[in-house]
């Protein structure tokens, strides 16, 4: 009878000892796995702080973008909006540089080109859109200087006088700027390649006023296509109708 009672009070003890480890077992697991949890949430927040902090509020180029659909709608959505609120005439022409910045959205820093009383003008307006929302807003519209119009005196071109022929102008001059990004256009669309081609920097433009009163620019560009560099050396004719045409370009061996 004893020996029952000792038996079974072993078998009893030794159930209840090894539940015991049983559940420290566990406990021990999931706090393991919580640790585990907290720390990959913890790193998961230290990414997304860093994503952040090197987006947010940084105002970048719109690289290839500047010349899409959407940029050139924001462009014109800008005038019309200032046309509006100002109660004025302004035609919009064309989005000459574009910026972005991620900020509840994103903030779009354009510069237009436009034509006020008859005059090619300047403006630096500033775009506020929500996609998400499908919220869009002016938030400024800024005059920036009158487009000088391009004649034979401004480049000393007069057949009948001194200086004839190619004459050196400023890099940001707005006919040298549009020829360049005529003559990536031209470059891009005569190219096999899918990658897009990026205007990076115009070299020593130089340009003449012709009999007819046309005028053609000689320059250097650099472009970006991927992750390669390439440079061309362009020749773009304006006419009088104001077309731009692609006359020559050959590319720069590395």
């Amino acid at each position: 009878m004893r020996l029952r009672f000792f038996l079974a009070s072993f078998i009893i003890i030794v159930f209840v000892y090894l539940s015991s480890l049983t559940l420290q077992s566990h406990s021990c697991a999931h706090r393991q796995e919580a640790a585990g949890f907290c720390h990959q949430e913890t790193e998961r927040e230290h990414r997304l702080n860093r994503m952040a902090s090197s987006t947010l509020g940084g105002v970048q180029d719109s690289g290839s973008a500047a010349n899409s659909v959407e940029i050139e709608s924001l462009g014109r959505f800008a005038v019309e909006e200032h046309n509006k609120k100002e109660n004025a005439m302004i035609e919009f022409v064309r989005v000459v540089k574009a910026k972005k910045q991620v900020v509840s959205g994103e903030l779009h820093h354009l510069t237009l080109e436009v034509i006020d009383s008859g005059k090619k003008e300047l403006y630096e307006a500033n775009v506020w859109l929500k996609q998400w929302m499908n919220f869009k807003e002016l938030q400024a519209f800024d005059h920036v200087k009158e487009i000088p119009i391009f004649t034979a005196s401004d480049l000393g071109a007069k057949r009948e006088g001194p200086g004839t022929g190619l004459k050196s102008i400023p890099e940001d001059d707005p006919f040298v700027l549009e020829a360049a990004e005529h003559a990536v256009k031209t470059i891009q669309q005569k190219s096999n390649t899918l990658d897009t081609y990026e205007l990076q920097e115009i070299v020593l433009p130089k340009a003449e006023v012709m009999d007819d009163a046309s005028a053609k620019v000689q320059m250097l560009i650099k472009t970006k296509r991927g992750s390669k560099e390439e440079q061309f050396d362009v020749e773009v004719h304006k006419k009088n109708d104001g077309k731009l045409s692609l006359t020559s370009h050959k590319r720069l061996e590395d």
